[in-house]
């Protein structure tokens, strides 16, 4: 056993040297060459995306170095040899962690001139395509993002702005010598098989001027890049392009997002700063510490579809036709791009409101039916109380028309005999038939009395003089009071005192309290058997009808009870005639309460708003 633990520490101190250290961090710098020249805008965009993603991307700073190689206008040996010396001086004690090379013209140059000065330090690529890496076959610790363009695709954006396309113009300079578009030569007999090439490439620019001004129709010119006026100019190809488009009669189909808006329409275009930004984001990785062999070559995202809208609208193309996913820049900012914020905040708050409104409206349509509906129940369970209080009183209202029924009879039975007379006396039987129509009016008063009180009708709101309606139920119970002994007195105001409402409703409160109020002076047994009905006028606003008895009065606890629903001192009562009375009373704008009179008995209180008093 021990001599297996010596054999695991012996195995364990010969392994330990053998691992390898954690990589070390590289210089935090980077050398940037790109093969044009760098203050053209497509090359100044790549160095902004590049630039800003390795501040950004970075917790620490970083050194970015560039250099301008110009290979679209100097070359030779003599051009390589000067610069390989010139950065050998420049750059002699500046440490480099990695190189990064746009354009594969470049990446050629670079890969010599590292053999030479930096051989240890990594290489990131991008803007170069496949064909250019398997012919350059470059060492493992190069890495970086391959980029196609392709003939192929500016054949189908000139389709889509040009329907029924027939003919190309190719525009640039000679294909031969460019580095980023000489491979279309070999593209154009399959991607253009179907139309005819005009190709108007390496002419000076007053030339070209001339040739796309006469261009047939159903023609698209593609334009490459130019780097010269063909009189001794040279300049960036966003430059040239403004040149001769605007005397193209064609719309251009271009390969660089910075020729919009210098008379481009628009196609499969390189976007720079996406170049920069895949090109730091690998360079930020090996100076981590990752080894460029270990990241591989991958095909960078960086060709997208976009389009000028001014351009599209000058030559009449429907968007429809576009690639799928195209972008349109330039159109006008609608007023949803420029006040979208506020407009989503309008629409919602106009949106809050609407519903808001809805929501009160239909609140209020449920209040109002649901108030209709009370007020019908209302109407009927008073109209269920007047029926029972009509029963209540039938005795009495029996005897009250069995009088001048009675008396009637008697007369007409006078009459008759008067008349079955030899010679009856005239004067005495028109004083008879004068008695008979007496008691009939009586008879019909009594009966159009009752049927009032028994309508049931709709509730009408009129304006009527609450004295004629307090004089009018005392009328009404006379006969029942004086069936009871008891004396129905009214002081009642000298104006007029007119309220808004409905008759027999008013009518029936009156009618409870009076009644109620007989009831409790039979009761108290003792005593003035009287009910005392008054009206006042208050502060020229309301008016105050009340109804006051010679009761025994009402017992201080039970005073906020009687109004209450199914609150009754009564054997037989069901306790709703005043609850109702209140409920009418307060339907009108009104209030009701009880007291008791210091000289003995309750009296009954009620106010309406006076509508006007005279």
């Amino acid at each position: 056993m021990r001599h297996c633990w010596r054999l695991v520490v012996v195995l364990v101190a010969w392994l330990v040297p053998s691992i390898s250290p954690a990589v070390e961090s590289r210089p935090r710098s980077i050398l940037v060459f790109d093969q044009s020249d760098v203050r053209s805008p497509f090359y100044q965009a790549i160095f902004s995306g590049l630039r800003n993603v390795m501040v950004s991307g970075s917790t620490s700073p970083i050194s970015i170095y560039a250099e301008n190689l110009d290979l679209s206008r100097f070359a030779g040996a003599a051009y390589a040899g000067s610069l390989q010396a010139h950065l050998r001086i420049k750059y002699r004690d500046k440490p480099i962690g990695a190189i990064v090379a746009i354009g594969s013209a470049t990446l050629e140059q670079v890969l010599r001139l590292r053999a030479i000065l930096w051989p240890d330090v990594p290489v990131v690529f991008a803007m170069v395509d496949e064909p250019a890496i398997a012919r350059l076959r470059p060492p493992s610790d190069v890495t970086g993002l391959t980029m196609q363009l392709s003939l192929r695709d500016m054949m189908i954006a000139a389709r889509a702005v040009v329907p029924g396309l027939k003919t190309v113009a190719l525009t640039g300079d000679v294909l031969a010598s460019q580095t980023a578009y000489r491979h279309f030569a070999d593209e154009i007999p399959t991607a253009a098989a179907d139309v005819d090439v005009m190709n108007l490439t390496g002419l000076p620019v007053a030339e070209l001027r001339k040739r796309v001004a006469a261009l047939p129709d159903h023609t698209a010119i593609l334009y490459t890049a130019m780097y010269s006026d063909g009189a001794g100019t040279f300049l960036p190809p966003a430059d040239a392009l403004a040149l001769f488009s605007d005397a193209a009669n064609r719309p251009i189909v271009i390969t660089a997002e910075t020729f919009l808006g210098r008379g481009g329409t628009g196609g499969f275009v390189m976007v720079p700063s996406l170049i920069g930004e895949g090109a730091a984001r690998l360079a930020l990785r090996i100076l981590g510490g990752e080894k460029a062999s270990d990241i591989p070559i991958a095909k960078g995202d960086v060709i997208r579809p976009i389009f000028d809208w001014r351009e599209l609208v000058r030559w009449n193309v429907n968007e429809t036709r576009l690639p799928a996913g195209s972008e349109i820049r330039f159109r006008p900012a609608t007023a949803w791009d420029q006040y979208r914020s506020q407009i989503v905040l309008i629409v919602t708050v106009v949106l809050l409101q609407a519903a808001l409104i809805t929501l009160l409206i239909y609140e209020q349509r449920r209040r109002r039916t649901a108030e209709t509906e009370a007020r019908n129940r209302m109407a009927e369970l008073a109209h269920l109380n007047r029926q029972a209080t009509a029963g209540e009183l039938s005795a009495s209202i029996a005897h009250e028309l069995n009088q001048p029924l009675g008396a009637m009879l008697n007369n007409i039975e006078t009459a008759e005999l008067m008349l079955d007379a030899g010679s009856p006396k005239l004067e005495e039987v028109k004083e008879i038939l004068s008695d008979v129509k007496r008691d009939n009016q009586r008879a019909s008063e009594v009966i159009r009395r009752l049927r009032r009180l028994l309508s049931k009708s709709a509730i009408e709101a009129q304006e009527i003089d609450l004295n004629d309606t307090v004089r009018e139920v005392f009328e009404f119970l006379s006969t029942q009071a004086s069936a009871r002994a008891i004396t129905l007195n009214n002081r009642l105001a000298p104006q007029m005192l007119r309220v808004r409402g409905d008759r027999i409703q008013l009518q029936q409160v009156i009618v409870n309290l009076v009644v109620n109020g007989m009831e409790a002076v039979v009761d108290g047994a003792n005593g003035d058997r009287k009910i005392t009905g008054r009206t006042t006028l208050l502060n020229g606003a309301s008016v105050e009808v009340s109804i006051g008895d010679s009761g025994p009065g009402i017992p201080l606890e039970r005073l906020k009870q009687v109004f209450d629903p199914f609150f009754t001192t009564k054997r037989h009562g069901m306790g709703m005639g005043l609850s109702i009375a209140r409920t009418i009373v307060e339907a009108h704008g009104g209030r009701i309460w009880a007291e008791n009179q210091t000289s003995g008995g309750a009296v009954f209180r009620m106010s309406l708003p006076l509508v006007q008093a005279h």
